[in-house]
């Protein structure tokens, strides 16, 4: 049974087996810029050892790009290791971040633990307004809790702004 305990500044990250072979990681604190290379290690090797990873967002007080980052590249590592990782009961605060970034849309995210660990479908239409992303050059101000000026459908960024 994998077990991890780590403690950065900014970020604290705690393990435990479930019964149906994946891992549970709690995270608390702040998933930014400070903390994104130890999470990126310790995700990492996480997924050497237990191939299905759920990652408990519920404490997570605070996300940047660069944390949101790791969780993007953790998951497609786990994918070409034949895994997966899924994202359970985001923080308020994540929430927000992953729905203005449009990340919402490209991770496996539930709003429970239980709901992650049985496969029950991701988190309600409620929770996530419609794909929406703000243009480009606003993506900073959306993260930094600024409301976007201009929004356009995920689908018309490779267009670029109209």
């Amino acid at each position: 049974m994998p077990h991890c305990a780590a403690h950065e500044a900014s970020l604290r990250l705690a393990c435990r087996a479930d019964r149906g072979g994946c891992v549970i990681a709690a995270l608390g604190g702040e998933l930014g810029i400070a903390s994104a290379p130890a999470l990126r290690e310790q995700v990492r090797s996480l997924l050497r050892a237990a191939s299905h990873l759920i990652i408990d967002l519920s404490a997570v007080e605070r996300a940047d790009a660069s944390g949101l980052a790791v969780l993007v590249g953790c998951g497609h590592r786990a994918r070409l290791l034949g895994g997966s990782l899924r994202l359970a009961a985001p923080s308020p605060e994540v929430t927000r971040v992953l729905s203005a970034t449009g990340l919402n849309q490209h991770l496996d995210i539930f709003p429970t633990v239980r709901a992650a660990t049985t496969g029950q479908p991701g988190l309600p239409d409620a929770i996530f307004s419609p794909a929406t992303v703000p243009a480009r050059g606003r993506i900073d101000r959306a993260l930094a809790g600024a409301a976007p000026q201009s929004a356009m459908p995920a689908s018309d960024l490779a267009d670029g702004p109209r």
